[in-house]
């Protein structure tokens, strides 16, 4: 952000100086971008912009006006982009390509907003407003955003150091192979067939059309578990309606997407996983065997509801329970009773 405004400053003032080429020598002497603090609330950092120059004790530099043009340019860009309305009266093309480093780990439903005193009324910069920051300008043939990828590496280039990691839907892309990841892209790699996948989180490289290029880098690359559900839900994707012999409707996407967030949200990593099949009617079923407990949750995707079964195969003793998967607590009952059957162990 602060080489941002830097930027953003030399431009306001080589508008208002048409006679030069270049801002002056020691144009950003004394001016820094500093966390001063954070406020209660959502994440409220305080960041202020210090004048520290020594030469100048107890008078503002000259050039301080065009850092707070600069603020206000950018704040201003931000709120015409989440308007559609034009960028380019507040900032020009060739800093554009900044907001690419400005926000990328964004996840849906987050945002960063700005304000000022100029600008009281949030800018709201997010997945999308960044992305047509960044494409606004006619130079940008790429973005970069955050990832979370599942899939399997069927190729790695150890002269080159990189590998590919082939996604759930048959794509490939390419990325480079840190130190650090070696041993388990290795390890994925020599399990390829076997069908060992893994969980890779990191910056991907995307196009105007929103289709991902590559892998920029990998910051995490996890082994995943055979009975991975958000593996298992991604192949669900590649449904079609009538998969089942003419019947089976399609479950939809986004709310495969809503079910993968409360799993992983709710249910611990120590407990065994369920096997999980596509149904009939768009929904899913989850399944357990634990002891001589048969365990089903049919989920009706669509109502966010969820019908328990249980049945012992000893004593054919069985019970049934209704379930809003909305709320913390029936998540908290199925763990418990997992965790009952499973006498607290996998």
């Amino acid at each position: 952000m602060e080489e941002m405004v830097i930027e953003v400053a030399k431009w306001r003032y080589l508008q208002e100086h048409s006679d030069r080429r270049r801002s002056p020598r020691g144009f950003t002497e004394g001016i820094e971008l500093k966390l001063a603090g954070v406020d209660e609330g959502s994440a409220i950092p305080v960041i202020r912009m210090t004048v520290n120059s020594p030469h100048l004790a107890g008078f503002p530099p000259l050039n301080q006006v065009y850092f707070e043009q600069a603020r206000e340019a950018i704040i201003g860009a931000i709120g015409a982009a989440e308007q559609n309305q034009s960028i380019t009266p507040y900032l020009p093309e060739r800093v554009l390509g900044y907001f690419d480093r400005i926000g990328r780990n964004l996840r849906n439903g987050e945002s960063i907003e700005f304000t000022t005193s100029v600008h009281p009324q949030p800018a709201r910069l997010t997945r999308e407003t960044r992305r047509k920051l960044v494409l606004s300008s006619s130079r940008a043939r790429e973005f970069t955003e955050e990832v979370r990828l599942r899939g399997s590496i069927p190729e790695v280039d150890q002269d080159a150091m990189t590998f590919q990691l082939q996604l759930i839907d048959g794509n490939k892309v390419e990325g480079p192979m840190a130190d650090q990841h070696i041993d388990t892209i290795l390890e994925a790699f020599n399990g390829y067939r076997s069908g060992m996948r893994v969980l890779l989180q990191g910056i991907g490289r995307f196009n105007r059309q929103n289709r991902l290029l590559g892998l920029e880098s990998s910051e995490h690359i996890s082994l995943l578990d055979p009975l991975d559900v958000s593996v298992r839900l991604d192949e669900f994707r590649k449904l079609k309606d009538g998969w089942l012999e003419g019947r089976g409707k399609a479950p939809k996407h986004d709310e495969l997407d809503w079910f993968a967030f409360c799993f992983d949200r709710y249910f611990p990593d120590d407990l065994q996983l369920p096997h999980v099949y596509p149904t009939a009617e768009g929904g899913i079923q989850a399944e357990w065997t634990l002891s001589s407990e048969d365990i089903s949750l049919e989920v009706d995707l669509s109502a966010q509801h969820a019908v328990w079964h249980r049945l012992n195969m000893n004593t054919d003793e069985e019970d049934m329970r209704d379930l809003n998967l909305e709320k913390e607590d029936d998540w908290e009952w199925i763990i418990s009773e997992i965790r009952r059957m499973s006498g607290g162990e996998l």
